[in-house]
Order: C-alpha cells, then sequence, then structure tokens
C-alpha cells in the first residue's frame, strides 16, 4: 500500500494513520511474545530439567520476580503433572524436537519449570490479544483491509457494523491484558534466564552495522519522516551518530546468489532497477559439494552504502536509542542495569533477545494512546477512513514510481514500484530475512547470520544449539526445514522449523 500510495502522492486520513498503528502494534506485542516463549524458549530452557523441579521453590522463585497471579505451588505442581504426563505418553507434541539434557543447558530445574508453565500460558494469551489484530483487519495474520489510500474498516459510532464505543472498549481490554502479561510474565522470565547466560553477551555480534525505517507514523504523508519509532542506520556500533537514511543509498548483489543480472552479476542494482531472474547452479541431491566460494543461497545480497546491515528489534531498538527517545533509553538502560552489563552487550545473541523484550514493552505501553487517538477522532466527528480520489487509473501519471516502508516485526521491509501505462512495468522487495540472511556480496562482506555465527563455540556439532540460538536470536522466517550438512555433505543434523 504504501509503494503505491508513494508512487501516486496520496496522504491517507488520520483515522487510517491509526487504525494501521494498531494493526502493526499488537502484531509486534504478540509476535514477539510467541517468538520468546515458542520459537526461542527452548534454546535456552530445558524440558528434562523441569521434571525434576520442586514446584514449591518455583512459586518461591516466581513470586520473587513478579506478582503474576498464577504462582502458586498447587499451580506449579499441575504444570509440573501435566509435563510429566506428555513424557510418560510419550506425546512431547511442541517439545518433542529439540536437544534436552544438553550441557550447554544453565538454568536450574525450578527456572526451567516456570518457564515451560509460561509457555503454555502464553499459548492461550496469544489467542485472546490477536483478536484485535482480527477485528481491525479482518484476518490474522495476514491483514485483508488494507486498501490504497487508507483502510476498508468503517468507523461509525452509530453502526454496529462499524468501529465504535463498544469496540473501543474491547480494544482497550485488550491492551490491558496485553500489557500485563508483558510487564509480569515476559520481561521478568527474560531477565530471570538472560542472567544464567550473560556469556551470550560476547556471541554473535553480527556485521554491527544496522537499519531501520521507522514505524508508526505520526502523519499520513507517503514516506513521511515523522515516526513514533525514527529511522535511520547505525555504522560501525556507533551509537553516538544516527545518520539518516536514503533509500537511493540500497543495492542488491546476486554474486553469491541463484539469480542473473542481465549486465553481470557482480554489479549491485537498485531496486527499482531490480531483476529477479532465478539461475540455480547448485548441487544435485543429495546435495553435496555446495561451493560457497560461487553462488550459494536464494537469498540477494541488500547493501546499504556498500556495508551488510541487519534489521530487527535491535536495529530499531539501537536507532530509537541512538536518536534520544526517552522511553527506549529508559527501557534499555533499566536491562542492562538489571542484567549487570554495558551498553556493548546489545550488540551480541543475548542483545537482540533483550532488544525484542524491551520493545514489546514499550509497543504494549503505547497501544492505550493510539486507541484513545482514535476514539478522540471518533468523538470529534472525524470518520473518515480511506482517500480513493485517485482510484481512477486514468487520473495517473503516464509513468510513476514510489517505494513503500514496514518495519514488520522482523524488520524492515522495503517495497518498489514502477508504474507504466498504469500496469506494473517492475516491483521488488527487500524483506527482513533477505537483509539479515543475505550471503555474501561482490567485495566478500558476509550478511548478518553469517557474521554472527563467527567464533561461536558449539560443544556438539551434532546437537548445535549454540548455533540455533544466535539464528534464532534474529527470529527468521524460512518456509521449509534447515538442514546442517559436513564438508563432504554428509547430513548432520536436521532442524525443523515450524
Amino acid at each position: 500500500m504504501r509503494a503505491v500510495e508513494s508512487a501516486l502522492n496520496i496522504t491517507i486520513p488520520d483515522n487510517a494513520r491509526i487504525i494501521r498503528n494498531l494493526i502493526t502494534a499488537i502484531q509486534y506485542v504478540q509476535d514477539h511474545v510467541i517468538h520468546f516463549y515458542h520459537l526461542h524458549a527452548l534454546d535456552w530452557v530445558d524440558i528434562v530439567s523441569a521434571l525434576s523441579a520442586d514446584p514449591a521453590k518455583t512459586s518461591d522463585l516466581a513470586q520473587s520476580i513478579s506478582d503474576w497471579h498464577n504462582s502458586s505451588t498447587d499451580y506449579f505442581t499441575g504444570v509440573a503433572a501435566k509435563l510429566k504426563e506428555f513424557v510418560d505418553r510419550g506425546q512431547l507434541g511442541p517439545f518433542a524436537n529439540a536437544y534436552w539434557g544438553h550441557s550447554a543447558y544453565k538454568l536450574p530445574p525450578e527456572a526451567n519449570l516456570m518457564a515451560v508453565a509460561h509457555y503454555l500460558e502464553a499459548l492461550d494469551w496469544q489467542k485472546d490479544v490477536i483478536r484485535m489484530h482480527a477485528t481491525l483487519g479482518s484476518k490474522n495474520p495476514h491483514a485483508q483491509t488494507y486498501i490504497v489510500g487508507g483502510m476498508a474498516v468503517p468507523v461509525d459510532p452509530s453502526s454496529q457494523n462499524g468501529l465504535n464505543a463498544n469496540s473501543i472498549g474491547f480494544f482497550n481490554e485488550i491492551a490491558k491484558k496485553a500489557l500485563a502479561f508483558v510487564e509480569q510474565v515476559y520481561i521478568p522470565d527474560l531477565l530471570a534466564v538472560a542472567s544464567f547466560y550473560k556469556d551470550w553477551a560476547g556471541h554473535g555480534a553480527g556485521v554491527g552495522n544496522f537499519l531501520a525505517c521507522g514505524e508508526f507514523p505520526l502523519d499520513g504523508k507517503p514516506n513521511t519522516n515523522n515516526y513514533w519509532l525514527p529511522s535511520g542506520v547505525i555504522k560501525g556500533k556507533d551509537l553516538s551518530t544516527v545518520h539518516p537514511l536514503d533509500e537511493k543509498k540500497i543495492n542488491e548483489y546476486v554474486t553469491h546468489s541463484w539469480y542473473n543480472y542481465s549486465d553481470g552479476d557482480n554489479k549491485g542494482k537498485h531496486p527499482f532497477d531490480g531483476e529477479t531472474t532465478p539461475n540455480y547452479t547448485g548441487p544435485k541431491p543429495p546435495y553435496k559439494n555446495l561451493d560457497t566460494d560461487a553462488k550459494y543461497s536464494w537469498i540477494k545480497a541488500p547493501r546499504y552504502e556498500e556495508l551488510p546491515m541487519e534489521v530487527g528489534p535491535l536495529a530499531r531498538m539501537l536507532v530509537a536509542y541512538g536518536s534520544g527517545h526517552k522511553r527506549v533509553q529508559e527501557v534499555v538502560n533499566l536491562v542492562l542495569g538489571k542484567l549487570g552489563v554495558g551498553p556493548p552487550a546489545l550488540f551480541s545473541t543475548l542483545g537482540r533477545t533483550a532488544a525484542r523484550g524491551v520493545e514489546t514493552l514499550v509497543i504494549a505501553e503505547k497501544l492505550s494512546d493510539m486507541i484513545g487517538e482514535l476514539a478522540a477522532n471518533m468523538k470529534k466527528g472525524d470518520l473518515q477512513i480511506a482517500d480513493t480520489s485517485k482510484w481512477e487509473p486514468s487520473t495517473w501519471p503516464k509513468e510513476a514510481q514510489g517505494y513503500g516502508w514496514h518495519e514488520a516485526p522482523r524488520g524492515a521491509l522495503c517495497h518498489w514500484i514502477r508504474i507504466k501505462d498504469q500496469k506494473i512495468a517492475n516491483y521488488q522487495c527487500v524483506v527482513p530475512s533477505t537483509w539479515n540472511g543475505s550471503p555474501r556480496d561482490a567485495k566478500g562482506q558476509m550478511g548478518p547470520y553469517e557474521s554472527a555465527l563467527v567464533g561461536t563455540p558449539v560443544k556438539d556439532p551434532n546437537q548445535p544449539i549454540e548455533i540455533l540460538r544466535t539464528i534464532h536470536s534474529f527470529d527468521p522466517c524460512m518456509a521449509c526445514a534447515v538442514h546442517v550438512v559436513d564438508a563432504e555433505g554428509k547430513p548432520v543434523t536436521k532442524i525443523q522449523v515450524v
């Protein structure tokens, strides 16, 4: 939407801006909590160890870090019994595919049982809070109500079919429930787990360059630079300088990607001129002898000012911190203080995981303000949700181009479009896992994933939990399984991403 609105110079109404912000905000909160508990926590939490936990001691631990209501001895006794039942039946479900008992686990049994309990609670919690997204977007996760020029969600206090006073009350209840869980469960658990893994502040640093395109716009102009979470670029881990973001400085390389460029594969192309021509030159099954000095990935290599860039929660929080965002600075400093580490710890696997928690908290706090904005507009009679004045293609210029930024939970999601004779002439997107998962470029520079893994200590190559910790800290978007093979192409292990 934003790319087309940029091309046609459409300013969306204030209600559309607010509704889009609400959809994005609640998705962040739900997505980040799901990531921590259901996609990343089991890299740090040992289910086998939880079976030997003392429920009374677990209760004492939980009550020492939070006033969450589910913290009694009876509650944790029930969770332990449920977990034992899973194990005894041999039906581990989501707990089946992991490296239980691995020597790299450090949490005591009681911390493990507490984390398992909150893993199960988060499953129910997320079903409730995401109802705001489903109400405003008609579907989760892929909202259906976005239209060029605004939104298709009617705002009408006098209609039961539109957003009205009851909707505002419903959203406020969800916002309260979301914030309570983040404040009383997620953040205390994050701090508790991180306190046992401070050594991971020394692993997974990555490329040291960070890009954030800004999110939660404060006006409806296309490609505004007026965001609640600011845009910017940080180079070489230097938080003292946040450089302004310029989309003209982005190029994509295919030197080591299974694509061809018409004028040679060692030259970068700006997405407006981008090409996506598949050219698979890799090995045949069983995929032996992958030549990483040649082409070895289906991901292109985006670069900003010829530098690899990390995107995602850490990038957003670093840019916000360096830009003087007061609340982000307060929460980052609080978390670092509780962990007893300094700012350099942010550039790590641990820092990446902590930044996601910081972001979740500040956005959960902001939800009520966004809902209040929408309520205030309704109260003063502002009900407009879309500008449809440019829907007629005959009103468009013969040629137009535009780009749209969006900070998805995983990171910068960037779209470029060229329109000619009322039709799409070229369309390119650079998504978060393209930025983070990129192969090397024409200069041999590694992407963030590759760079972050350099120097990672792995105790057992057959159970590479240390690799998972760093890769999962980025929250990769992979649609299929990931395989690890040795130098001769022999399968070492298989990790199913779900």
